[in-house]
C-alpha cells in the first residue's frame, strides 16, 4: 500500500495497546507500511519493553521523517502510569484519539485506519454520547449511509462476510427499523464489498428475520412486506441477491462458497455464526465511509488487559485487511 496506515489505540485499560504492538511486530516483515500510532506514546513505549517487542517506536513530526512506527498525541497531558480498568480518563482518551484518528482520515492523511477496541459503557459513564465506533465516525464523516461488515475465515480458509441492516439496537426494535432503505443500502454495500476485495462475483443472500423466514407468514409478515420486495427491487437494479432465506440455514450455504456475502437483519443473528466459525480471525468493516475503517472484532477484555495474554491475530486480521483495500483503492 502507499501512504499512512493509522491505528486509534481504543482504551489503553483494555487489550487495544497490546495486540497493536504485538501485530506489528508480526506484520513488520510483511512490507514497508509507514504506521501512525495515535495515543500515548508513554504507555506504548512502557508496553513495548514489557512485551520485549522493541519496536522502533518514535514521536511523529513530519511525513518525510525516516522511520516506519510513529506516535502521535493530540491530547496534551499524558495518561498515569497505572489506570484502573474502565477509567473515564482512558475514555476521555479513547474518544479523542478515535476523532483525531478520523480528522486526519478525512484530510487525505491516512490511507487506511484500523480502531482498537473501546468500552461503550465506560466511554458513556465519562459523559459522552456515543453508540459505538461505526456510529462515531459515521457521524464526524457527516454521513448515514454506512453499514457494519464482520468477516473472517475459518481453519479450512473458507470465508463468511456478513452486512448488518441493523446494529446496535435493542431487539424489540428491529421489526420497526427495517425498512426498505436500510435494507437497500445493506445489499447495495455488501455488493460493493464484493468488488472492493476484489472477489470475481458478488452474489449475496439475504437473511429473513422470523425462524424459516417467517413460514409465508405464519411467523411474522417482515420477508413479505419488507425483505422480500426490497429483494426485488435489488434484483431490478442489477445485484445478484436472493432472500429471505432462514437464518438457521443461510450461514452454512455462505460457508460452503454458494454466497459471497449475507445481509443479516440484526446484530446477532449475523455475528453469532461469524464468530462461532472465526472468532480468532474476524475483522469489522465499516463499509459506505469517505475512508477505510478496520477494527478487530473483539472487545477490551479487561479481565486479561496487561498480563501479556491478549491474542492479536484479530488485529493482525484488521492491518491486513485495512491494507489490501488500500491497495485496490
Amino acid at each position: 500500500m502507499t501512504g499512512w496506515l493509522g491505528i486509534s489505540l481504543g482504551d489503553v485499560t483494555g487489550v487495544g495497546p497490546e495486540v497493536t504492538l504485538k501485530a506489528l511486530a508480526a506484520e513488520a516483515p510483511a512490507d514497508a507500511t509507514r504506521y501512525l500510532l495515535i495515543g500515548d506514546a508513554g504507555i506504548l513505549q512502557r508496553l513495548n519493553q514489557q512485551t520485549g517487542l522493541q519496536l522502533p517506536l518514535q514521536p511523529y513530526s513530519t511525513p518525510a521523517a525516516p522511520g516506519r512506527f510513529f506516535v502521535t498525541n493530540p491530547l496534551a497531558e499524558p495518561l498515569p502510569a497505572s489506570l484502573p480498568a474502565g477509567a473515564p480518563a482512558a475514555a476521555h482518551a479513547s474518544v479523542a484519539w478515535l476523532a483525531e484518528a478520523g480528522h486526519r482520515c478525512l484530510r487525505g492523511e491516512l490511507a487506511a485506519l484500523v480502531t482498537a477496541p473501546v468500552n461503550k459503557e465506560s466511554i458513556i459513564h465519562a459523559d459522552h454520547p456515543f453508540v459505538g465506533q461505526t456510529e462515531f465516525l459515521s457521524a464526524l464523516a457527516g454521513t448515514d449511509q454506512t453499514a457494519m461488515m464482520l468477516l473472517g475465515h475459518d481453519d479450512r480458509g473458507r470465508w463468511l462476510r456478513v452486512a448488518l441492516a441493523t446494529i446496535h439496537i435493542p431487539l424489540k426494535t428491529v421489526s420497526d427499523r427495517l425498512t426498505p432503505a436500510k435494507l437497500h443500502l445493506a445489499m447495495d454495500l455488501a455488493a460493493q464489498s464484493c468488488r472492493d476485495l476484489g472477489l470475481p462475483r458478488a452474489r449475496l443472500a439475504v437473511c429473513g428475520l422470523n425462524p424459516h423466514a417467517g413460514e409465508g407468514g405464519e411467523f411474522g409478515d417482515e420477508e413479505i412486506l419488507t425483505i422480500a420486495p426490497a429483494v426485488r427491487a435489488a434484483r431490478a437494479r442489477g445485484l445478484d441477491v436472493v432472500g429471505p432465506l432462514s437464518g438457521d440455514t443461510v450461514f452454512h450455504y455462505a460457508l460452503q462458497g454458494d454466497f459471497d456475502a449475507v445481509v443479516a437483519m440484526y446484530h446477532d443473528q449475523g455475528l453469532a455464526p461469524l464468530k462461532a466459525v472465526a472468532f480468532d480471525t474476524g475483522v469489522n468493516w465499516t463499509l459506505g465511509l469517505p475512508f477505510i475503517r478496520t477494527s478487530p472484532d473483539h472487545g477490551t477484555a479487561y479481565d486479561i488487559a496487561g498480563r501479556n495474554l491478549a491474542n492479536p491475530s484479530s488485529m493482525i486480521a484488521a492491518l491486513r485487511l485495512a491494507k489490501q483495500l488500500a491497495r485496490n483503492r
